[in-house]
């Protein structure tokens, strides 16, 4: 079907931006040159590329000293009220109906095979590989030979098969194959070759190590040791043969009292200063965790150090509201935060949140711009879609030869588009906690997915695209500063913005997905609406 005029686009992307130019959305020229000026991927990637160093287990060293980093590199852009918190996270602290896990803190862990002589070969090193060691593993120091039993998560996984005082080889998850090798069997510690998410490449790259993790919470001792599929596979061929196979394995690691160390920073509005809107993503990780989630926070990073410099240049104005910046730890940071902190809380009007924005194509990854859920009506996700059209159709028209007055390339980057998905209501991260029934906080969530590498040792800073860091940069800055400035005079086209974007949507629904019934989505509209008057003063 053809466009109807005056629409910003439907269909796919691509569809949206072959259309003429998508107009700005709602904001002043001078601003949106600005922004695309000023903003840029490359120093997004040197903060991405020190984040990555590090293992940011949620109330751990490493994490602590990602916070510290963050916090450092916030001050030096200007940012105000930096602060790095402390909450308990010490296996009983309650954050609403959250408990607080205790910190852990891997120093050393090796995995050997022993040979006939006392001979060794290294198959598994945290200091060389940190993810090879599954989360909340415990010290040890175990010789001992090795046991198949398959999946390892069912009773029948074990039948004929002595495990005691062995370690045991599975292809499930630590935590599911825990209760019956560890607390039933006897065994000592497990390998696991444990897939990557479920995506068209599964398990197609076999020598990735997937993250994983032991229940934090559980008082059993052990240990568990994360495998590729190519590693796995030779150990299980090797024992179908009849042969023996004798590992040593070596852990020093610790589950203790700790903190939450949640960073937040903010600029400062003038007239409207006690209302924020929040930029959100989260620091945790495994390493080196590039797109998942180093990606996110460098690039909230980016939109702070570039909206404090134009404004300390004179070339943007200092927004009425309040713009602040939270970089916790995934989900249970911000349950802390906003429990530890409900007067900060309280302040939180709208929130753009981040988790996973850097993908190359070498990852599959497609960015989407996410709504907050239909439960919860409201202007914001018609922002962030009139922005995300934008910023596929600038750089679209630039690729195609058709002008494109802001393609947002960066140094770092190449010169292909963008092409943002603008989605409906997507979990996954702490925007399932901004829009949750509690907090009703009316969030837009950037996200990659597919992501091939995602939780893995090859979710590395090499995959990671400067360019698209920088586009999410300037749709996170655009949209921020669109709902900080928002004022009675800019409803009227702000109205128009949402009706345009629903028709489009309506227009759009091919036959046969589900969509809302004519007099619910009037419904929704109406509702939509009048969510702007509730941002007014």
């Amino acid at each position: 079907r053809p466009a109807l005029p005056g629409l910003t686009g439907c269909g796919t992307p691509a569809g949206v931006a072959r259309q003429a130019a998508v107009p700005v959305p709602r904001i002043p020229g001078p601003t949106v040159a600005a922004l695309a000026g000023e903003r840029s991927g490359a120093p997004a990637k040197r903060n991405l590329e020190f984040i990555t160093r590090q293992k940011r287990m949620r109330a751990s060293k490493g994490f602590r000293t990602a916070a510290d980093f963050v916090a450092t590199q916030a001050k030096s852009y200007g940012l105000e009220e930096v602060v790095v918190h402390e909450f308990p996270a010490d296996g009983h602290t309650m954050y609403g109906t959250q408990k607080a896990r205790l910190g852990w803190d891997p120093e050393f862990a090796e995995l050997l095979e022993m040979h006939a002589g006392g001979a060794a070969t290294r198959i598994a090193s945290f200091e060389d590989e940190p993810v090879v060691l599954a989360d909340y593993s415990d010290s040890a120091d175990v010789t001992a030979a090795l046991v198949d039993v398959g999946v390892g998560g069912s009773e029948s996984d074990y039948a004929g098969k002595d495990v005691r005082g062995k370690i045991v080889l599975i292809s499930g998850p630590p935590t599911d194959a825990a209760p019956f090798a560890i607390d039933k069997y006897g065994a000592k510690g497990m390998l696991s070759d444990m897939p990557n998410q479920v995506t068209a490449w599964w398990k197609e790259d076999v020598n990735l190590i997937r993250w994983g993790h032991l229940d934090s919470f559980e008082a059993r001792h052990t240990f568990a040791f994360m495998l590729s599929q190519k590693q796995a596979r030779g150990f299980a061929a090797r024992l179908a043969s009849g042969e023996q196979v004798t590992l040593h394995a070596i852990v020093r690691a610790a589950r203790h009292p700790a903190a939450y160390n949640p960073v937040t920073a903010l600029i400062r509005g003038s007239d409207l200063r006690n209302e924020e809107i929040v930029l959100g993503c989260h620091l945790d990780h495994q390493r080196p965790g590039a797109n998942d989630n180093a990606s996110g926070c460098a690039t909230i990073l980016e939109v702070g150090r570039t909206i404090a410099k134009l404004i300390a240049d004179g070339k943007v104005p200092r927004p009425s509201r309040s713009i602040r910046f939270v970089w916790p730890c995934e989900n249970e940071c911000t349950m802390a935060l906003f429990n530890a902190e409900p007067e900060m809380r309280a302040h939180f009007r709208a929130a753009v949140h981040m988790d996973m924005v850097g993908g190359s194509q070498a990852t599959k990854a497609v960015f989407h711009v996410s709504a907050s859920p239909l439960s919860l009506p409201t202007f914001v996700n018609d922002v962030g879609h009139a922005f995300g059209a934008f910023v596929s159709s600038e750089p679209y028209a630039y690729a195609a030869g058709n002008g494109g007055r802001y393609p947002l390339v960066s140094v770092e980057g190449g010169k292909e588009p963008l092409q943002a998905d603008l989605a409906e209501w997507a979990m996954g991260s702490d925007n399932e906690l901004y829009t949750e029934s509690s907090y009703r906080i009316p969030t837009v969530y950037l996200n990659d997915w597919p992501d091939i590498y995602i939780h893995t040792n090859e979710d590395v800073p090499a995959n990671i695209d400067a360019q698209k860091m920088q586009r999410a940069a300037f749709l996170c800055a655009a949209s921020a500063l669109l709902r900080a400035n928002m004022r009675p005079s800019g409803v009227r086209a702000l109205c128009r913005t949402i009706h345009r974007v629903a028709v489009a949507r309506d227009w759009c629904v091919p036959e046969g997905i589900p969509r809302l019934a004519p007099q619910h989505a009037h419904s929704a509209r109406r509702r939509c609406a009048a969510s702007t008057a509730r941002a007014l003063p």
